[in-house]
């Protein structure tokens, strides 16, 4: 059985209207902080095996965080994607951290660069990991499964409660065939994707953070696709950070042509392109990830 490296902490933070925020830290306990906001479906957990482990030989801390609706976050549905920033604030000014990096995996790439442009100067750089990108408004880029969603976009909000409940209902239910399950998933995945999922430390990953953190409900995916169908509150062109966004070339699920359209609206951003990567290929580039932040965060003036 492979052995993940166990988070250093756990908790939870009281925000607005007395909901909750959870979260884990993982590295060295006083060490630069770089917040790692998971895909959809995730939670805080959702950090590969290599990035736990290069963050405590780097002197970093990660900071994983349970979106409302999974794990032990209270279930709430922000207006916009940019409210979710207002809650981040509380987190970090209650856990005594200042200045920060920022990871945002495939659906948590939106909520990073909401990070930086409500936090201003106290996010020093953002990564990008397969992110999605605006469906509405002036940045709005269309196709891939998030645009296909947009049509839905008027119909899903009344949905949200019942189709969280069949989501959190087939999670549970499916607990016990989850290591067969992930692999007949794997098997059918892209290529690239399938390199990946071969790793026994990855999959480990998956089934620890995924069916550990949603014994309380699964609300969080469903509401992110609310929110991927809504304006995100910000311009594209309203980040102040550095960015750095990885993208596989072979990403079925957000193609690369997204990130082409995006990273040249981000008024300080730069795009590198994961040959015969899909959309998971972010997570065997941790390392690289952690470093490059770590570089970026040196360079400000």
């Amino acid at each position: 059985m492979t052995t993940l490296t166990s988070p250093r902490v756990e908790g939870t933070v009281e925000v607005r209207e007395g909901r909750k925020i959870s979260f884990a830290e993982f590295g060295q306990a006083r060490g630069r902080t770089v917040v790692w906001l998971h895909g959809t479906p995730g939670a805080r957990r959702q950090i590969p095996e290599a990035a736990r482990v290069a963050a405590a030989e780097m002197g970093v801390c990660i900071l994983g965080i349970d979106r409302p609706g999974v794990g032990l976050s209270t279930p709430h549905l922000y207006g916009s994607i940019l409210d979710f920033a207002a809650d981040l604030e509380i987190v970090l000014d209650q856990l005594g951290i200042g200045q920060v990096a920022v990871i945002g995996m495939s659906g948590g790439g939106p909520y990073a660069l909401a990070a930086s442009r409500w936090l201003g100067e106290r996010v020093t750089a953002v990564g990008v990991l397969g992110g999605v990108v605006p469906t509405r408004g002036p940045d709005a880029i269309t196709g891939g499964l998030v645009g296909l969603a947009t049509r839905l976009g008027p119909v899903i909000p009344a949905l949200r409660t019942p189709l969280a409940t069949v989501l959190s209902w087939g999670i549970r239910g499916l607990s016990p065939l989850a290591s067969p399950g992930f692999d007949l998933y794997a098997r059918f995945s892209p290529e690239g994707d399938r390199r990946v999922f071969s790793r026994p430390e990855i999959k480990a990953m998956f089934l620890d953070d995924l069916v550990g953190n949603s014994r309380r409900g699964l609300r969080a995916p469903i509401y992110d696709v609310v929110l991927f169908t809504r304006p995100w509150g910000f311009s594209l062109g309203e980040v102040p950070a550095p960015v750095h966004w990885w993208h596989g070339d072979a990403d079925h699920i957000v193609p690369l042509d997204h990130a082409r359209q995006a990273v040249p609206m981000l008024p300080r951003a730069s795009l590198t392109i994961r040959p015969g990567e899909s959309h998971l290929g972010g997570l065997a580039a941790a390392e690289e990830v952690l470093g490059t932040l770590m570089e970026m965060w040196d360079q400000l003036p």
